[in-house]
């Protein structure tokens, strides 16, 4: 397989000469976008408390799409030599004859600027697995003895776009995240975090976090079904901002009638603002289709302000792309995948500590001071850690369902009481968040992990005035 670095070239070189290649065999009145994207990815993972796997890998990504005689055909591929290239244009543009008209064909993207977003790291994009393994020895070493699991990550993406429409754009950029739990007993707990840079990872931190709420969690009790007062904390409000991007803020379900979202509509409680940001880090300056990404206000103080648009649900609303195009979003949707929402007081995250709140002693359940505060006030409720297996019921309400995990306590008193066994809930999420049901919103968002490249969901714990538990976790 060739490469860019046997080649020589960089991926605007590339783009720019597939969009040649699409014009000499199609002719000069083709439409060609063509995005370009290297990605390194390196990964550690250790369980047991030891690491059984360093992996990393180099790959290049050809993606292009072509309007020719009023259809439309898209095509992908890894081979950027002169061969591998002609050989995408040509089957590329063989589909696009065998596609059915394309009457809602947005056009291209104009040459318009980009900016970087100057978040790149080289010390993260170059990092060695040793220092990965440094980060994992420091969790290991935190948990005190406990079973220890997780991973901790370093990715580079360097891409280019050219279309034929004169537009081109470059960018690069980095990221760094840790996953990790202690398990004792049977019972887990978890501390994750993702960022710009690997050094923003502190292992020691994070494992002491996972270990106090794995003790903590130990000897679960039974709790019936039932709506109860909950604090949610970042990694369970995590699921809240996919799904809500997914479903919710997502420019196709909008313009197809199957969104919550009403712009101009107070639909959440007045703490609630959300915000897709790609340039806080993590993500390229600019889309699938060329167009600039920039911060885009989602709520803003409760009143849904704007959906996310690539150019193609754009035009169905009669609007400008929001800079959303994604690979698959002809199927799906554009999502915003960088979405932020602000914590309390808009403080950053503290690096030195982890990304957790500075000042905050570990103490059981409760492992930070955003939690406590939160906590202290529940005459009775639930403290919960996580979500998982979360499944949509009724997209247009937004009802999910799904299983806690990584620990859940019974609050009395502002006081974790005891160790709850995991629950199944249904919940409208936008219900969840409406005027009047947040109680409280901590001060510093941490940033989730996606399992999407360049994707992350962060926020502040939350205290919500009520949550739908239908049953245990086999219910």
């Amino acid at each position: 397989m060739t490469g860019l670095r046997d080649t020589g070239a960089t991926e605007l070189d590339v783009a720019a000469r597939v969009v040649e290649l699409v014009h000499e065999i199609a002719g000069p009145t083709a439409e060609a976008e063509v995005d370009v994207v290297r990605h390194d990815l390196a990964l550690t993972r250790f369980a047991n408390s030891f690491i059984h796997q360093n992996v990393a890998e180099s790959q290049v990504t050809v993606r292009l799409r072509v309007h020719v005689d009023g259809r439309t055909a898209a095509g992908g591929g890894s081979l950027i030599g002169p061969d591998g290239l002609r050989a995408l244009v040509g089957r590329t543009l063989a589909a696009a004859r065998l596609c059915p008209p394309d009457p809602a064909w947005p056009g291209l993207t104009p040459p318009s600027a980009v900016h970087s977003n100057g978040l790149l790291d080289e010390a993260t994009a170059y990092a060695e697995p040793a220092a990965r393994a440094d980060r994992v020895r420091a969790f290991v070493d935190a948990v005190g003895g406990l079973e220890a699991a997780g991973y901790c990550r370093t990715a580079y993406r360097s891409g280019a776009f050219a279309n034929s429409a004169g537009q081109s754009a470059q960018g690069r950029t980095t990221e760094a995240a840790m996953d990790g739990i202690a398990r004792v007993d049977g019972a887990d707990g978890v501390a994750r975090l993702c960022a710009g840079r690997l050094d923003e990872l502190d292992g020691a931190s994070l494992g002491v976090r996972a270990a106090a709420k794995a003790r903590a969690a130990a000897d679960p009790v039974e709790l019936p079904p039932g709506r109860y007062e909950v604090v949610l904390e970042p990694a369970a409000v995590a699921d809240l901002l996919q799904n809500l991007a997914w479903y919710g803020f997502n420019g196709k379900r909008h313009v197809e009638g199957q969104s919550f979202a009403r712009p101009g509509v107070a639909q959440f409680d007045p703490a609630v603002t959300l915000v897709d940001d790609p340039t806080y880090g993590g993500a390229m300056p600019f889309d699938l289709e060329g167009t600039p990404r920039t911060a885009l206000t989602l709520v803003e103080a409760g009143t849904t302000r704007a959906v996310a648009h690539d150019r193609r649900s754009a035009a169905g609303a009669g609007t400008s792309s929001t800079g959303h195009g994604t690979p698959g979003g002809a199927t799906f949707g554009p999502i915003p995948r960088n979405l932020l929402m602000p914590g309390s007081a808009g403080d950053p995250v503290d690096p030195a500590v982890g990304g957790h709140p500075a000042g905050g002693p570990v103490v059981g359940a409760v492992a930070d001071a955003d939690t406590a505060a939160l906590v202290a006030p529940m005459a009775r409720g639930l403290l919960v850690s996580d979500f998982w297996y979360t499944r949509v019921l009724d997209p247009l309400s937004l009802v999910v369902t799904g299983l806690t995990r990584n620990g859940v306590w019974l609050v009395e008193d502002g006081v974790p009481v005891r160790a709850v066994r995991n629950l199944r809930f249904t919940e409208a999420y936008p219900r969840a968040l409406g005027p009047g049901a947040v109680l409280g919103l901590g001060r510093r968002p941490v940033r989730q992990p996606d399992r999407f490249d360049g994707g992350w969901w962060e926020g502040p714990a939350l205290r919500l005035a009520s949550w739908n538990f239908t049953g245990g976790a086999s219910g």
